[in-house]
């Protein structure tokens, strides 16, 4: 029985992840005829965009959610002669980048942001990749013609992508002082981000403290909000009036991480609670005027309109 577990297992497929490009996602393919493989080796693929040489980003571990008679296999690691071709075709590719810039220049192209250009490993398609806010791009058609008569022997694909992909090529500085931003360092998707992870972590809400240099909510507001959001299950929330073992207060803040409250007691000051140590008041807070009996018999119209000013008064 051991023994036949064991074939199992080297018949298993091996599945890796293959990078194209800095913001190019993992893309399946089947690494089992060859002898050795390893993260970060480079292997060449056929794609629907012809020959490619790509960076093996991931070995998929878990493969029982796979159609892997729908993956392709990887045709070979790369050779010395593999990895020169890719030089040249870099050097192409920046040729190809003043060559756009200059078209862009000519036929004051506006509404897009170049960002790169990419060239397949055969040599047979070009992909200009620039981003655009609203698709309102003036002479677009025009740079199209234009660049198909600079390059008549290969395809020509414009590919727009988001604010987010253009960081991620760019790279640099994270804000939060990393030498490489997290889009460039490890990210492949781009998880949906929201101004409520900000607030439920209680992080400032100034666009310079929440906002990356692709000038969307930092990717880094995702990391921790699930903890925050299950931790915040049963906390009190602010300005509520709590009973505490030092007299009545206000919650001024929470800590959802260690489970305590700041509360605001008068005459007091600023003092920290854990929450099994607070009562939450239910109700407006005793105004003590209420209890005061009026000089001349029954209270009038207007003491009743004062204790009210007075009232507004404590707020």
């Amino acid at each position: 029985m051991a023994e036949q577990e064991i074939v199992r297992e080297k018949q298993k497929p091996l599945i890796v992840g293959v990078r194209f490009s800095k913001i190019s996602k993992c893309y399946n393919f089947d690494a089992s005829d060859l002898k050795e493989i390893h993260f970060g080796d480079y292997v060449v693929v056929q794609t629907t965009r012809g020959w490619q040489l790509g960076e093996v980003a991931e070995i998929i571990e878990d493969i029982s959610g796979l159609e892997l008679d729908k993956i392709k296999k990887v045709e070979r690691k790369a050779t010395e002669s593999d990895l020169n071709k890719r030089q040249e075709i870099e050097e192409n590719e920046q040729e190809a980048n003043m060559r756009i810039a200059k078209c862009i220049r000519e036929l004051n192209v506006e509404g897009m942001k170049f960002i790169y250009t990419e060239i397949s490993f055969d040599g047979n398609c070009i992909t200009f990749h620039y981003t655009s806010e609203d698709d309102k791009i003036t002479n677009f058609k025009k740079m199209q013609d234009s660049l198909k008569r600079d390059f008549p022997k290969h395809k020509i694909n414009f590919h727009k992508i988001g604010p987010r992909d253009a960081a991620k090529y760019f790279g640099g500085m994270g804000a939060c002082g990393l030498e490489t931003r997290c889009c460039a360092r490890f990210l492949i998707d781009f998880d949906s981000i929201s101004i409520r992870m900000a607030k439920t972590q209680g992080i400032s809400l100034t666009p310079t403290d929440i906002t990356g240099m692709c000038e969307r909510l930092r990717c880094c507001l995702n990391y921790e909000y699930c903890l925050y959001r299950d931790s915040m299950k049963g906390m009190p929330k602010k300005n509520k009036r709590v009973m505490t073992p030092k007299g009545e207060g206000r919650i001024r803040d929470v800590y959802p991480l260690r489970k305590t409250v700041l509360v605001s007691l008068p005459e007091i000051g600023v003092k920290e609670f854990s929450i099994d140590e607070i009562e939450i008041l239910s109700g407006p807070p005793e105004n003590p005027q209420q209890h005061a009996q009026p000089q001349h018999g029954k209270p009038t119209q207007n003491n009743e309109q004062g204790n009210s000013h007075s009232k507004d008064n404590l707020h």
